[in-house]
């Protein structure tokens, strides 16, 4: 709460503002930061002398917005659907949310049972294209389920596509999910994910900036990103074209010190211009959601190293493997000849190759020693040696 207000006139104050400052406005952040809520929240309803930093055309817009606004009929809708209102100060808000600075929200309106507060600590965003191909759905779900299978909680925007996948794969491992919507909690948007948003309110939580029965506008869409950026530990983009709004949100992310991490795709395929060219930059390559956690986790939660198969070759020593390195393909080869090829002499070079026989590698032709078929199937560098 603001320094000197009474709590009631607080809740108040903000869920006005809700109805009349966009998210995401910095002058209107700027004008709560020095004046306090109660007091913008008066000077609008009052339509006096300007605020400083609009002009008198907007500030006229402003104060229409304000004689619509009814804060307390606002908060009873909210009530009746099962949304709350927590706003700065109180103690499930997310202090991570302070890191916006002037453009912080005003308030979150939060459907379903968990603490927001206590969810975001422990968060990551998946977000990406709308019209995703399947492989992007594939990794979306994929990466959230393994997310929530480590006790991470996955933060998206509710959308079609990547985010409509990770949502999917959180509650399919049982996990945890938020969505952030761009219009009001109480109305699901996109329609076609009203089941889905529903599920999520049962099972995780819904929240946004605007209240009840506000409708999304592309500018919200734009401005919501920055909420999902802020309250997590960092954002994955799987798949994203040069304009896509995933590109604002992992940028955002990359503003506010959080990590920004892109999962590659084909590099002819469009939707995965935009990963690619944030994997050029800070961004860093991830394909699983144990490389996810190495970053955003604690220290020492590594991912497994990646390495090919361990063949039988392998497991020589290294002088036996020299000696059979130096076999050719195809003819037998005299001892003498295969020495000089391994740089050791004639004796050696004889002890290794029986040790290489009896293991199945090499084969006697009269003075002169062969590759056996199991060895020219393959070499270290899986090219053919028949």
């Amino acid at each position: 709460m603001n320094g000197g207000d009474d709590p009631d006139t607080d809740l108040l104050s903000r869920v006005f503002l809700t109805r009349v400052i966009e998210p995401g406005d910095e002058t209107g952040g700027r004008w709560v930061r020095e004046w306090g809520v109660a007091q913008v929240a008066r000077r609008l309803r009052d339509g006096g002398e300007p605020l400083p930093g609009v002009s008198g055309t907007r500030w006229a817009g402003l104060v229409a917005r304000a004689r619509r606004a009814e804060p307390g009929r606002d908060l009873e809708v909210a009530r009746a659907a099962g949304v709350r209102f927590v706003g700065p100060g109180d103690t499930e808000w997310p202090g991570q949310l302070d890191d916006l600075g002037d453009t912080r929200p005003l308030g979150l309106w939060v459907r379903g049972r968990p603490s927001l507060r206590m969810w975001a600590i422990g968060s990551v965003a998946l977000v990406g294209a709308r019209a995703c191909t399947e492989y992007g759905a594939h990794m979306a779900s994929t990466l959230a389920a393994g997310l929530a299978e480590r006790g991470w909680v996955v933060v998206s925007g509710g959308a079609y596509g990547v985010d409509g996948a990770a949502h999917r794969g959180a509650l399919g491992a049982g996990g945890a999910t938020v969505a952030v919507l761009a219009c009001g909690v109480d109305r699901p948007y996109p329609r076609g994910h009203t089941e889905l948003i529903t599920r999520i309110a049962e099972q995780g939580l819904v929240v946004g900036e605007l209240p009840p029965g506000d409708h999304p506008t592309p500018s919200r869409f734009i401005l919501r990103n920055r909420v999902i950026a802020a309250l997590t530990r960092g954002t994955v983009v799987v798949e994203a074209a040069y304009r896509s709004g995933s590109l604002v949100t992992a940028r955002a992310a990359q503003r506010l010190g959080r990590f920004t991490m892109g999962v590659p795709g084909p590099a002819t395929s469009g939707l995965s211009a935009g990963v690619h060219e944030l994997l050029r930059g800070e961004a860093v390559l991830v394909t699983d959601a144990a490389e996810v956690v190495e970053l955003v986790g604690d220290m020492g939660e590594l991912a497994p190293a990646r390495r090919g198969p361990v063949l039988p070759r392998d497991l020589l020593r290294p002088a036996a493997r020299r000696v059979l390195d130096a076999l050719p393909a195809g003819r037998p080869v005299a001892p003498g000849e295969i020495a000089r090829g391994a740089q050791t002499t004639r004796d050696e070079a004889l002890a290794k190759l029986y040790e290489l026989r009896s293991l199945g590698y090499v084969e006697r032709h009269g003075d002169g020693w062969k590759l056996t078929r199991q060895a020219m199937i393959s070499v270290p560098d899986g090219r053919s040696r028949c």
